[in-house]
Parts: structure tokens; sequence; C-alpha cells
């Protein structure tokens, strides 16, 4: 069994930074989630910080997770989020493009985020090619095709008959459910799960990189889902950088064009 993750792109998106501009990534926001109590004030936080580097900005990457739970019923979206929401909106409609992965807790994007905010959705990795730098960025779930009990699961999240089928429940129910399952995952207590570095041959999304590389070269492979800021050297001239999250770490990357750097903003 294997997820569109684990494959590797065919083609590249071919991307110019303008002088002086760089590229964000971030992932792991969890806007939303009900075990954490601070909801509201990280979204100002991540609405500061996003106000702070737009004059800079030249493209930014949303890499998964960004909302806790997420979906997009045929007239309706969960509540909530609307700075958060209103400011990559100013981002696009200013010319900056606002790349969108979905991540495990935000799968159900259907189109709404692109026609009323203006991102650029994608829904599994993708090859960018930037300033002659090659990239290979996604979330970083269902990379393991041995972790057979989770893509089950991934199969299950993404299949299109089941996805209707729950458009047919009503969104207060619906939207209780997932919230009660995100309850029992990853996020628990208001802590996560993401303990320290493991090892790179228990690290899995390491393994994903090394095998891709057998096939074809990337320079940097930038992936969130981990919530473990990490910035790994696979090779002499290949490097994985993990964006970490934004609930214990606060942490990004930023590309000028020339190096790609694991940051924290300062608290």
């Amino acid at each position: 069994m294997k997820s569109p993750n684990q494959k590797i792109p065919d083609r590249a998106h071919e991307v110019t930074l303008a002088e002086g501009k760089k590229a964000y990534f971030l992932s792991d926001l969890h806007l939303g989630a009900p075990v954490l109590k601070d909801n509201r004030e990280r979204e100002l936080q991540i609405v500061e910080w996003l106000e702070r580097i737009r004059p800079d900005c030249g493209m930014l990457f949303l890499l998964g997770d960004i909302f806790d739970f997420w979906f997009e019923y045929k007239r309706a979206v969960p509540q909530g989020h609307v700075r958060f929401l209103a400011k990559i909106s100013e981002f696009a409609d200013q010319g900056i493009p606002v790349h969108f992965f979905t991540g495990n807790h935000d799968i159900w994007t259907f189109g709404y985020l692109t026609r009323e905010c203006g991102v650029i959705l994608h829904t599994r990795n993708e090859a960018f090619r930037i300033n002659g730098k090659d990239f290979l960025i996604g979330h970083g779930d269902a990379l393991n095709p041995q972790d057979r009990g989770y893509l089950w699961l991934y199969h299950i999240f993404h299949n299109h008959f089941l996805q209707r089928c729950f458009r047919w429940v009503h969104p207060d129910v619906g939207i209780w459910l997932a919230h009660k399952w995100s309850s029992h995952s990853r996020l628990g207590n208001g802590k996560i799960e993401a303990d320290g570095f493991r090892g790179e041959g228990k690290e899995e999304i390491i393994g994903f990189c090394r095998r891709v590389l057998q096939h074809k070269h990337f320079d940097y492979f930038v992936f969130g889902h981990r919530h473990l800021p990490l910035d790994f050297a696979l090779s002499p001239d290949s490097r994985y950088i993990n964006t970490g999250d934004w609930i214990s770490h606060y942490s990004f990357a930023t590309f000028d064009g020339a190096r790609l750097i694991l940051e924290k903003i300062n608290q």
C-alpha cells in the first residue's frame, strides 16, 4: 500500500526569487486544536509574524496541519481563524504566492481556500526549483511504506466517496467528532507527541529522503509533521529541514536564494 507522497514528482515548479526576497516555510500551527488553550494568542502571534515578514517575503509555503481540523462543506467551513485567513489573503492579493500543502489534520480542502484566499493548493509532495536549487516539499506524512496502519487511515481519509458521505453529517456533529478524534491523536493533554531525535535509522522522513536520493538529487527536503525543528545533512550536498511547529518551538525556515536556514521567532 502506497500513498502519492511516496512518489517522486516528475517535474519541478521553476521559481525565481526577486532580489532581496525570501521564501518562508512553516507548518503545524494546529489552529483551533481543542486541547490547546492558547489558540487565539497563537493566531495573533502568527499574524503579527506574517506582517513582519511581508516586506521581504517572495513566497510563503504553509506545509500542512495549519488547522487542527478543516473540512469544506458545500456551503460552510469551520468557524474561526479569520485573522489568519485575512492575512494570507492579503499576501495573495499583493502578488505574494502562498502555497498551501494539506496535512493529515487539514486534508479536506476542496477549493474554498483557493477561491476565497488565493492560495495555491497542493495535496501531495511537490518539487520546486528555486533560484537553481532543487527542493522536495510536503507535509511529511504517509512516507513510510511499512506503516500499514497509518497508510490504511490515509486512504480512508482521502477516499472521495467517504468524503462525500461525511458531507451529509451536520457540521455541528461532524466538527464535534473531528475534535474528539484530534484530542486523542498527536495532541494530547495540551502537549505534543514529538519526542527528541530518534536517530537517523528511526526517523521515517530521513529514511524517505535517503530512498529518494537513490533515484534523484534534491538540494533540500523541506517537511513538517514531525513537530521537531531539524536540520539534518543527508549528504555533503543535500539536507533535510523540518520546520517544527508553532505550539512548542515557533520555528520556520527561510531561503534567500542561496541558503536555507532554520530559525525561531523571539518570544
